[in-house]
């Protein structure tokens, strides 16, 4: 036995618990395995009187000493919606009324007897002292009352930056915010370590720079407005590029459902959409769409929606003369369809002169007359006329204009643009996702057929009230014409009233805002998208929608799918995120067209 071992003490519990840990640590080294705090650890830790790294993020903390004497709501909001992340720390201390009374009592005899001393000596009475005086009877009071607490803020600012540079120049722009609010910061200088502890989520204050606050002050201070645009409920629509939060509206909860988009070519417009459609489609809306160039044809197979084609070997067919067949009080279903048609003549054929518009009308109540149709809502069920029986009914006419303008409509009844429009239809609208394809059609064909099914969709949603969106795409096709922009904007106007959310996209925003009607229908869309715009049209938008210089170099500059996001009298920079699944269906149809298949 060792003579040493034999004199040493009996080691006690706590030495064979320390000695069990220590051969577990070695245990742990010895077979790879790592504690915890190893891993979370930054690897290296660096403190400096004005600042602090941890890893390869440097930071710097400002406390703020002085406030401005009257504020308001949303007063921090500069600062909350800074352009660069800041980490903002509120500390809040009750304080005990009594107490502060005592001290308030105190102090207003001290500031009383100074003002007297200093009136019977002959001097100027300092401002300050007198505003001071002012404010703390008036504490006093509302302390007393019990309308008011008290209570102790403190208020910290965390800067961090990705180096010393950028972390001294960000510094400058926060102080010179906070200077415009009239806030007084200062550097937690020798305090930097305290004042990054400070600021994490333990609820420690260890710099303790406060201020005492009222309730009423205090609320103020409570960041309930940010750059936040989103709603309880409804579609996400992207992700908000000032904050990180996502952009989510039900737009049928807004003042209408009415939505515009306006971009360049290659902006993704018809993505963000598609998107939309998507997403609708599974809060139960029915969506229509009115596709110029097939780029809702894969999502329309791949989801099961009725896709229907307009071309001369097509078997879909709309009769432009259709009736709703359904009675409101106080409205003429017939009247108001002859109103309709005599927009889509002018179209057809058109501008009319006078006479002609006369004729024409004649003419159309004869033609509906000749089906058993009239004023009365019991014979508008009857089966309706086609274009065939008003060209046979302006050749029957004395007067030469009717024969001239049956002549100009010839060729849509037995020339080169017969068999879409001059029979019965053929299509209705029963599936929850409906898509009319119009890109076979010659462009000649194209508004007139956009207006057609505009006109047919209109009368079936008269018929049967659901929530439904209908999406017409290349919209500019339709501002060309004053007619059928009147009637576009005439949908935009009473859509509300039968459930209905218009979306109007266009990539040739001077032809879309050129038109009085292309303003009136902004005007009444509640929801507002602007994607990358082109130099030329970026004025236009800029004088239509207020936008500042910031917002027009965004617009400008712009990558695919980013823009700004209008809701009512706010506005947010979103950027548009599918899902993957999501994109996979929105991109097939693109992805072939590269291909050239």
């Amino acid at each position: 036995m060792n003579f040493l071992s034999f004199f040493k003490k009996k080691p006690t519990r706590k030495d064979l618990e320390l000695a069990r840990t220590r051969e577990k640590m070695a245990h742990y080294l010895g077979s790879g395995m790592v504690d915890v705090k190893d891993v979370v650890a930054p690897p290296g830790l660096e403190v400096d009187f004005d600042h602090i790294r941890v890893g390869d993020t440097y930071f710097r903390t400002l406390f703020v000493t002085g406030y401005p004497r009257f504020i308001g709501a949303n007063w921090l909001s500069p600062l909350i919606n800074f352009d660069h992340t800041l980490d903002i720390t509120f500390f809040y201390y009750p304080v005990q009324t009594k107490g502060i009374l005592d001290d308030l009592r105190r102090k207003i005899a001290e500031m009383e007897a100074t003002i007297e001393s200093d009136l019977e000596a002959g001097r100027v009475l300092d401002p300050a002292i007198r505003a001071t005086l002012e404010d703390a009877q008036e504490l006093q009071e509302q302390l007393a009352t019990g309308i008011e607490r008290f209570f102790q803020f403190s208020f910290y600012i965390k800067i961090p930056a990705a180096s010393l540079e950028e972390l001294n120049n960000i510094t400058k722009q926060v102080e010179a915010v906070a200077g415009s609010l009239l806030i007084v910061t200062k550097h937690a200088t020798l305090q930097q370590e305290q004042a990054f502890q400070t600021t994490l989520p333990y609820f420690v204050d260890k710099l303790f720079v406060i201020r005492n606050m009222d309730t009423t002050s205090l609320a103020t201070t409570f960041p309930f407005t940010s750059s936040e645009l989103t709603a309880n409920e409804g579609v996400l629509y992207g992700i908000n590029e000032h904050n990180g939060s996502l952009v989510i509206f039900d737009r049928f909860t807004l003042e209408n459902a009415n939505s515009v988009v306006f971009a360049k070519s290659g902006a993704g417009k018809s993505y963000m959409v598609k998107l939309e459609v998507l997403r609708s489609l599974m809060f139960g809306t029915d969506i229509i769409v009115i596709d110029p160039e097939d780029e809702y044809r894969d999502l329309a197979e791949v989801i099961g929606a009725e896709y229907i084609k307009f071309a001369q070997n097509e078997p879909s067919r709309i009769n432009p003369f259709d009736l709703s067949g359904v009675f409101e009080e106080g409205e003429n279903e017939l009247g108001l369809k002859i109103l309709s048609l005599h927009s889509l003549f002018r179209i057809l054929l058109g501008n009319l002169t006078p006479t002609e518009d006369a004729i024409l009308d004649r003419a159309l109540i004869t033609t509906y007359k000749l089906s058993g149709i009239t004023p009365d809502p019991a014979t508008q069920s009857k089966k309706p006329p086609v274009l065939g029986d008003l060209y046979n009914v302006l050749l029957n006419m004395a007067e030469a204009p009717a024969k001239s303008m049956a002549e100009r409509l010839e060729k849509f009844i037995q020339g080169s643009l017969s068999g879409i429009f001059d029979q019965q239809s053929t299509v209705d609208l029963r599936n929850t996702f409906t898509v009319f394809s119009i890109r076979d059609l010659e462009d000649e064909l194209r508004p007139v057929a956009m207006f057609i099914i505009l006109d047919y969709i209109w009368t079936r949603i008269k018929r049967d009230r659901k929530k439904r969106l209908l999406v017409i795409d290349e919209a500019w096709y339709l501002m060309k014409y004053e007619d059928s922009a009147s009637f576009v904007y005439s949908i935009a106007k009473r859509a509300r009233k039968y459930n209905l959310g218009l979306t109007t996209i266009t990539q040739d925003v001077e032809d879309f805002l050129n038109s009085d009607y292309g303003k009136a229908i902004v005007t009444n869309s509640s929801i507002q998208i602007l994607l990358k715009q082109s130099p030329a049209a970026i004025d236009r938008i800029v004088e239509v929608f207020y936008l500042s210089e910031g917002e027009k170099s965004l617009l400008l500059s712009a990558d695919v799918g980013e823009g700004l996001f209008f809701a009512g009298p706010n506005h947010v920079a979103i950027r548009v995120q599918a899902a993957p699944d999501e994109h996979v269906l929105i991109v097939k149809e693109a992805e072939k067209r590269q291909r050239g298949s």
